[in-house]
Order: structure tokens, then sequence, then C-alpha cells
């Protein structure tokens, strides 16, 4: 029978585990650069950045990001002594050990459902001036946003952990072949330089299944490795520094905040020379070579039954410890068995998913940060294209593996003691935005961070629910922490503040891992309570209107516009976690009568409405001005990242969409663009959608590809990875749509090894614009309907068999079956 595949040439380089100089990192899937970063200020990082700058521009800028969910790390690459950036994703300050204790910390939500009545009676009078009066006196919070506004800081803030440097009594002078790689291929950094007739070379990796940081220092010569290896510690911490042992160094420190304790602990191995520790550093001279191995950790542990009473409810196991067992565990393998490990695990997950555009068209042999100017200046670069989507999904295979916190504002690396919006947990489109490629880009394992996430904010969130809306289940505001913070802040500014709906929101993404999965077992066991109890507070919380109808009310359009009687944005994800709710019911055979008044809310929920302009309303009035370019499009969720909204199932809600889209323009901040890419992807519009991508590209990414608002924010990354996912496959109408927002300017290509709802596996191959083959992988079972322009193809599918589609004609046609 005939295979059901097709193969996409990539080059996966192997990782080397000797001192082997010959690697050309560079090729393959790499960001590189071919200058080294200066070291202008050791402890820049000492420096908080405001919200429009980070001053410390070759962090930001240029250095290379590595990361297992826990631990990250940037590689900056001098040359007269290595500079390394530390994180741990859970060293948080705030939370309910501060000083005054978890009454506290947890005395944040105003008790304001009485309210209510009065905020809609003001509504039903027509006096919104009185409705955004009381909105804005009772439905904010009683904790502070900025440290400087309250002692002790509750809400707190994502915090580093310090630097490494490693002095390597080298100079630039007679430098030559300088080369910083970040190999996607193997999650690996190499620094690589000739100096002096001798061939230098260090590889950085990050091990998820070992836990542990590995640093090798090599040269094609012996003798050549004479280091200093010191660190400069997190100022706002009391710490603890001892040798650990002959060949070692061990870090205790705590958050003067809130007293977390963090560990992390260095070994050294050399061959060759002389090793000692000394004055709290450790010293190598005249090795051949050197491998630094480092485990980190704190004494954070998540809780979703937080006890409000106990300030200790978030501190778990001592880091000590846990970093002593990492360390053992890495020095009992050695460096070949790590290097084989981290290799292992990482490529079972990178290489699901391969992606050619226009593969004729080569690649530039030029550094990254080149390539992107000259794409900035117009010239095309399809390779650069694919190596950003790529890199989206390193960067969560990074920053988001199954036993921690999520993704956070800038994924996990921070280089300052606080950050742009702490670094939090934006719970009004960028936490959500991190996760859009996970299933969609076959990581559906990195979407548990969120899954746990998700659940520690349950109980808090059930305490706001009852204080502002007096309802049942659950929700959140717009920004978080890893202590279960679910309370508005204390800002009266109600265009950003107010936003119970939040919580819904991430709601739908349980719904979304299940519906990509089609695990029954997570659904029953996990995933029904959360969605069910989140539709429960959705019921509550909306206001029944004395003409029969449902609206939000109050509510807020997030980041724009006045407080209102039921913004389209409330509307949008109230449909979408509804829709949610009764499928979950549906699919386990459970809670039928409170299915039924999902339902009956659902059909009389005030309707999607269409302006004077044509356009798509935002708020409940015809206010929307066209000439207003805000970067955030909240009133399209329904469009993207909702499905209540279509060209094949709303055409006439999807034209009012397109018109949203063409006010506002195709600029924005990064994640912004990331975002509107999206939607015009969905309004099947390739070439609109591949300009969003230009833009993002050349208006939003900086030189080593991360994301920039300003400052770096990583959620454009993801949205970015997302959005091409989108354009090539779309399956949130029920149909799985192939190539549905093409655009001309990728006449050639593939992609495979990406996913679509039902638990399908999809390979696609077009030529000249057109669909060549599709393979599709059945990893469930049951029917599916193809689609590929106005053709479309249902087959009853069988679990665990692939099927390969071709056009005959202009109809999608079944070629083959192959049982796997």
């Amino acid at each position: 029978m005939k295979k059901c595949y097709f193969i996409i040439l990539f080059i996966f380089l192997s990782v080397s585990v000797s001192s082997s100089q010959t690697i050309d990192y560079t090729q393959g899937l790499s960001i590189w650069f071919d200058t080294p970063n200066g070291l202008d200020n050791r402890a820049i990082w000492l420096r908080a950045s405001g919200l429009g700058n980070n001053p410390d521009k070759a962090w930001e800028n240029s250095s290379l990001p590595i990361g297992n969910g826990s631990l990250g790390a940037n590689i900056l690459g001098s040359i007269s002594a290595e500079r390394i950036t530390l994180n741990e994703k859970t060293l948080w300050k705030g939370g309910p050990n501060t000083a005054k204790g978890a009454g506290y910390y947890w005395n944040v939500n105003k008790q304001s459902a009485n309210i209510l009545k009065d905020i809609r009676q003001a509504f039903l009078d027509g006096n919104k001036e009185k409705a955004a009066r009381l909105t804005q006196e009772n439905f904010n919070g009683l904790a502070e946003y900025e440290e400087r506004d309250e002692t002790p800081f509750r809400f707190g803030s994502f915090t580093t952990m310090g630097e490494l440097y490693i002095e390597t009594g080298l100079s630039e002078i007679n430098m030559k072949n300088y080369h910083r790689i970040l190999s996607l291929d193997s999650a690996m950094a190499v620094v690589q330089f000739d100096k002096d007739g001798t061939e230098y070379q260090r590889k950085y990796f990050i091990s998820y299944p070992d836990s542990v940081m590995v640093m090798k220092f090599t040269a094609n010569k012996k003798g050549k490795q004479n280091l200093v290896l010191s660190y400069c510690p997190n100022s706002e911490a009391e710490s603890y520094l001892s040798a650990d042992g002959n060949n070692g160094l061990g870090y205790t420190g705590v958050l003067n905040n809130n007293k977390m304790k963090f560990a992390f602990r260095i070994k050294a191995l050399h061959k060759g020379g002389i090793l000692k520790t000394e004055n709290s550093r450790i010293i190598v001279k005249d090795a051949d070579e050197v491998v630094f191995l480092l485990t980190a950790d704190t004494d954070y542990k998540i809780n979703f039954n937080p006890d409000f009473n106990d300030p200790q409810t978030y501190v778990g196991k001592d880091p000590e410890q846990t970093t002593l067992a990492m360390m053992n565990n890495a020095l009992e393998k050695g460096y070949d068995k790590l290097i084989r490990n981290h290799k292992t695990d990482y490529t079972a997950l990178f290489n699901r998913v391969q992606l050619q555009i226009n593969p004729e068209a080569g690649t530039p042999d030029l550094p990254t940060y080149k390539r992107l100017d000259n794409y900035r200046k117009g010239v095309p670069d399809y390779q650069l294209e694919q190596l950003y989507y790529q890199f989206g999904r390193y960067l969560l295979i990074a920053s988001s593996r199954p036993g921690n916190m999520p993704a956070n504002l800038q994924g996990l690396w921070h280089n300052n003691l606080d950050g742009p919006w702490r670094v939090d947990y934006h719970n009004n489109i960028n936490i959500q935005m991190n996760y859009w490629p996970a299933c969609s880009a076959n990581l559906s394992e990195c979407t548990w961070p969120l899954i746990d996430f998700i659940r520690s904010l349950v109980k808090p969130g059930e305490k706001t629910a009852q204080s502002y809306f007096n309802a049942r289940g659950w929700t959140a505001s717009i920004s978080a922490n890893i202590f279960g913070f679910t309370a508005p802040l204390s800002s009266k500014s109600m265009e950003w503040n107010l936003n119970p709906i939040v919580g819904p929101w991430l709601a739908t993404h349980i719904w979304e891992y299940y519906d990509y999965t089609r695990d029954k077992r997570f659904l029953s066991e996990i995933g029904y309570e959360l969605i069910k109890s989140s539709a429960q507070f959705t019921v509550d919380h909306l206001w029944h209107k004395p003409d029969g109808t449902y609206t939000a009310a109050p509510s807020t359009s997030p980041e724009h516009g006045p407080v209102d009687e039921g913004v389209t944005f409330a509307h949008a994800v109230v449909r979408e976690i509804l829709l949610d709710a009764i499928q979950a019911s549906k699919v386990l055979g459970v809670d039928r009568k409170e299915r039924r008044q999902w339902e009956n809310i659902l059909a009389k929920l005030v309707p999607y409405r269409i302006g004077r302009y044509g356009q798509l309303l935002e708020w409940s009035t015809d206010i929307d001005d066209p000439k207003d370019e805000h970067r955030h499009v909240n009133h399209l969720f329904g469009l993207h990242p909702g499905h209540t909204i279509s060209p094949l199932t709303t055409p006439e809600l999807a034209k009012a969409a397109k018109v949203v889209l063409e006010h506002r323009g195709d600029g924005g901040t990064g994640w912004s663009m990331g975002w509107k890419l999206n939607q015009w992807a969905r309004l099947q519009d390739g070439n609109h959608a591949y300009k969003l991508y230009n833009n993002l590209l050349s208006n939003g990414t900086l030189d080593n590809l991360w994301d920039s608002h300003a400052p770096f924010q990583i959620d454009g990354n993801f949205g970015g990875t997302a959005g091409i996912t989108e354009m090539l496959l779309q399956s949130h109408t029920g149909t799985i749509q192939l190539l549905p927002a093409l655009p001309d300017a990728w006449t050639n290509g593939s992609i495979s090894g990406i996913c679509a709802k039902g638990n399908y596996e999809i390979s696609i191959l077009w030529k000249k614009g057109r669909l060549e083959k599709a393979c599709i992988l059945s990893k469930s079972g049951g029917p599916c309907t193809l689609r590929y322009k106005d053709s479309t193809l249902t087959l009853k599918t069988v679990k665990g068999r692939k099927y390969e589609i071709a056009l005959d004609g202009n109809q999608l046609t079944l070629i083959s079956t192959l049982i796997i």
C-alpha cells in the first residue's frame, strides 16, 4: 500500500558530545550573530526597567534565551567575561507570606455586589455618568500594582535570580570568526571564535528531564581554559554563598519582601589543569575542557486549595535539598548522557512540525540581524519567516513544560529586579496569546502549566466572584501572580481594571485542550468542573434586563473606551464559554438541566450588531470612531480566538469584522499585530494576513527575534506562530480547512505535523499556490470533513489510520489509506 507521507528537507544537526569544533551551528534552524556583546555594566540588571524601555539593550536585543520551563538563562556571548542572566520562574515577590500575613494579602476584594442594582438602574435611567462613577468607586480592588505605593507589596513581581560571570582572560584583540548561535534544532546556545590561532567554543543547554543547566567550555588546543566564575546576586535578597566541595559553589537566598527561599548550585568538572574554589569563585587554570553544571529552585509550591489563613500556603520543599538531588543526578549521569537526554526530550517535541516556504529561494548566509534588516527594507526572506515560526515553538517548549507555572509576559526570561507590568500574568489577552499555538502547532503538553495555573485560581476566584457579583463559580481579573491573585487592582481606570470576564476566557482554553486532544478522561476528571464553574459565574454575573435580554453590565472593552452596559467583547466570551460548557456536558452526558439554562441564556444574549460604518459594534451604542487605531481589537473575539464569527457561518458579521480591522490599521505593538494577523487569517484573506506578518517581523521584532511591545514581550512571538498555522489550517468551524489563507507570495511549500480539532494531525503540500496533497492522521477516529476552497470531502476515519488527499480537478479526493 502506498505510504501516506511526504518528506520535507530540513537539516537537523546532531548534537556533538565531544569537544569537536567542526559542526557549523549557523546552518539549519538557527538565530546567530557575528559580533560579540560588550560588558559595559556587569550589574546593569540591578536597575528596574521602565514600561517603555529596558536599559540593558544588549540583553533585550541580542541575548540568546534557553530554558526548560522552570530554569531560564540568557547567553550574552562576551569574550572577556561571559555574562549569563538567570531566572527561576517561581521566584516572585508578594503573596501571603509578606510581613502583614495572609489576612492582609487576601483582603483585596471589595464587597461591591450590592452596588450592581444601582449601576444597572443608572443605565436604565440613561445616566451613564452615574453608572461609570459607581463602577469606578466600587469595582476596583484594594491592592496596589506598584511596589512604591504599598508596604509590604502584596501583588509582587517576578524577579531575577542574578547573573553569572565567567572571566576568560581573553580579549577581542586578534579575534575572528565570531559566532553566537541559538540552534533551534538542538535547543542549544553556542559561542565560538578564533583567537591567536586557537578555536574556542562554549555550549549551553538546559535539560528538562534532568533539571540542570550545562555549560561546556572547550578549545581545539590543550590547556587553553583559564576561567573564573563568580556570581552577582539579587540585591533584594539576603544571600549566603559558600563553597560546595573543592569544585563547586552553593548559594541560598531569601527575598526580603516575602521570605521566599531560593537556591542554586554550581559544580565544575575539568580535564587537565587545576581547579579550586576561592573567595566565592570557581577558578580554573590551564584546563583542556571545563563543564559547569547548575541547578536552581525555589521553595514555592502551587496550591489548588490554598488555606487563606496560612501565610505559608504556597511554601513547599527546601530548595537546598531539591537542588542537591538534581545536582547529584546530573553528576552521576555526566555530560554525554545529559546532552543525549536533553536532545531526545526536546526533539521529540520540536521535530513534530516542519515548515518550508518557497524552498527554492534558498537561505541567505547572513547573521539573523542582517537578514532582519534586509527584510525591513523589503528584501524577501521566506526562510526567515519559517525560522520565526519555529522560534515561537522553541520558546514555548523552553518556557512552558509540565510541573511549573505558565509562560509569563516575558516567557521566563527577565533581567531586572522588577520589570514591565511586573512581568506578570496578564489575563486580558497576553497569557491567552502565549498558548494560541500550543495545540495547533503540536505542543499540547506545553498547555499543562496553563491548565494548572487556571486550577490554582479557582478557590481565590470564587471569593472574587462572590464579592463583586454575588455569583457562583469563579473568575479572575486583568493581572494575576503565582499566589492566586484574582481581584481587580486599586486603580479607578476602569478601561483596563474592570474585566471580570477574563476568568471565562481562561476557561475556554480548557475546552480547547480537550477539543484538540479528545482526552475524555481529562475532561471528566479535571476539565469539566473548571468549565462548568466558569459558566455558572457567567450566568450569575449577567444582567437580566427588563426586556428579557441578557447583557454584561457593567463591562468595558479591555484597555479601551468607557464603562458600558454590555460590550461586544464580554458577550463574545460569554457565547464561547457557554457553548463550551454545553458541548462538554454533552460529551460527558451530564447536567442536562443546567445545559438547558445555558442554551436559554445564549438565545437571549444581546446579539452582535453592525454600526453605521458597517463595522461590528464595540460597545452597546454606535460610538465607534473609524479613525481610531487602538491596539486592542477585543470586540473581534468572536472571530478569533473564538469561533462565533466566520466567513463560512456568519458572512455578514465577518464582513463587519473586516471593516473594524481596516479602521484599526495594520500597525500597533508586536502582540497587537500578532492578533490582527490571526484575525485576517480567520477572514481567509491570506495576502492581508501576510502583510501583518511582514509588519510584525519588520516593526515588532528585535534582532534576536524576540517580540517587542516595546519593550520585549513574548506574546507577539506566540501570536505570530499561531497566525502562520491559521493561514495554513483552520478547524474552528467544525470542518478542517486546508490552506484557508495562503498568501500569493508563498507559491510553493509544505508543512507537516500541525493539528486540527478532533485530534487530527495534518501534513500539507502545495505548489504554484494550489493544494497538491494532504495527509490526515486520525488519532481518535470519527467523522472528518475536509474543505479546500469550495470543495468538501467527508471521511469516516478510524483511529490510527492515515488518509492521503489530493485534488481531482477542483474536487478533494481520497487517494489512499494507510494503517499505522
